[in-house]
């Protein structure tokens, strides 16, 4: 244990003497969590459309008005010389509302008044999010003028109650994600780049030489940035609850000792990719895509992980920051507490002991041949 302790005070001290390594750990961590805090929104907001009222009277006026209301859409005027198909074309506006003449007295004898949406579908996302807000301006309008009184009512009406974030928060899925994908890139990262380091400077001969076993040099190693990783993880969850408004719901307990066994995960899947790549160059690309592009992409982190296709969602399984995420969410969105997160909790510790088996395997055969 004296051996394991001396190699974790001097894998810190050379962390510490580094300023590049400690901006790196603790500066880095908190710009991308800023990024990806306000650069990420699924919020359709301040769009620019152009109404074309052809009508002028004053239920086309109140129909504006209601539109101009929504904080989705923003009300613009066209440059002129330039025409409604010109301006969607050049992504001057995202949709031209037309209001028919008629409008009111059409709708005064009871008849349909149509009015026309062109919305630019390039992003289908958007398209698809624009396109129920107008409805749902729509119907509000109708209401509100006692529009359709002679509506038949369904045989079965839902009533529906947003549960967990009933105000619909971006930053509520968005942050929780944010952390996990976070710390799964620069932990694992420093850890990397110390082993690959001992490598190409030749350094790693001293431990070949020494009486230190692989098994002391690299839980040594591992508690060093596992320590580095907790000062990381305070920083970051700190910053994030502030820059979020995240609050813990329930039992913090189980987020507290998932956020543990997560960062040592990390840190030993660093641990192993520095053990197995001896470039630093090869080892940064090597540890950005597998915990950075795999965490954005198959941790459920932007989309669910059921609307990835099944050849590929497999690998899911092996990336720990898809049950942290759900880890995350759970402590400060949903609040299910131990029976909801335990079998990520489960999953993070095997994947943890099964990459620092996997370099310990790799260092004590490097020894063994030397």
């Amino acid at each position: 244990m004296k051996r394991i302790i001396a190699q974790m005070r001097k894998e810190l001290t050379q962390i510490f003497r580094d300023r590049l390594t400690v901006a790196l750990a603790l500066v880095l961590p908190l710009i991308l969590l800023v990024m990806y805090g306000n650069a990420i929104s699924f919020s359709v907001t301040n769009v620019a459309i152009f109404i074309e009222d052809l009508d002028q009277s004053p239920r086309s006026r109140e129909y504006i008005a209601a539109i101009a209301a929504s904080r989705t859409f923003r009300i613009v005027s066209l440059p002129g010389g330039l025409g409604k198909d010109e301006a969607l074309a050049a992504e001057v506006v995202r949709a031209v509302i037309t209001i028919p003449p008629h409008f009111e007295s059409d709708l005064m004898r009871g008849r349909n008044a149509e009015v026309q949406w062109l919305i630019d579908a390039t992003d289908a996302n958007t398209a698809n999010n624009l396109r129920g807000s107008a409805t749902a301006i729509t119907q509000s309008f109708c209401r509100q003028n006692g529009l359709n009184p002679t509506a038949i009512r369904p045989a079965v009406s839902a009533e529906m109650r947003l549960w967990f974030n009933p105000g619909r928060e971006t930053y509520k899925y968005i942050g929780p994600g944010t952390i996990a994908v976070v710390l799964a890139l620069f932990p694992p990262l420093l850890a990397a780049l110390a082993m690959a380091r001992e490598h190409e400077h030749k350094t790693i001969l001293q431990v070949y030489v020494s009486n230190i076993s692989a098994r002391e040099f690299l839980l040594g190693k591992t508690l060093a940035f596992f320590v580095l990783a907790l000062a990381e993880f305070v920083l970051v969850v700190s910053s994030g609850m502030l820059l979020f408004g995240l609050r813990f719901v329930g039992d913090p307990s189980p987020f507290l000792i998932g956020a543990l066994i997560y960062l040592f995960c990390c840190v030993a899947f660093g641990v192993m990719a520095g053990t197995a790549i001896d470039n630093q160059a090869a080892t940064i690309q090597a540890v950005s895509m597998v915990c950075f592009l795999l965490s954005f992409l198959l941790s459920g982190f932007i989309f669910p992980l059921s609307n990835v296709p099944s050849i590929i969602r497999w690998v899911a399984y092996v990336v720990p920051a898809q049950y942290f995420i759900e880890i995350t969410r759970d402590a400060f969105v949903r609040g299910g507490g131990w029976s909801a997160v335990l079998p990520g909790i489960f999953a993070l510790t095997g994947l943890g002991i099964f990459f620092l088996f996997t370099a310990w395997r790799k260092m004590r055969r490097m020894q063994v041949n030397v």
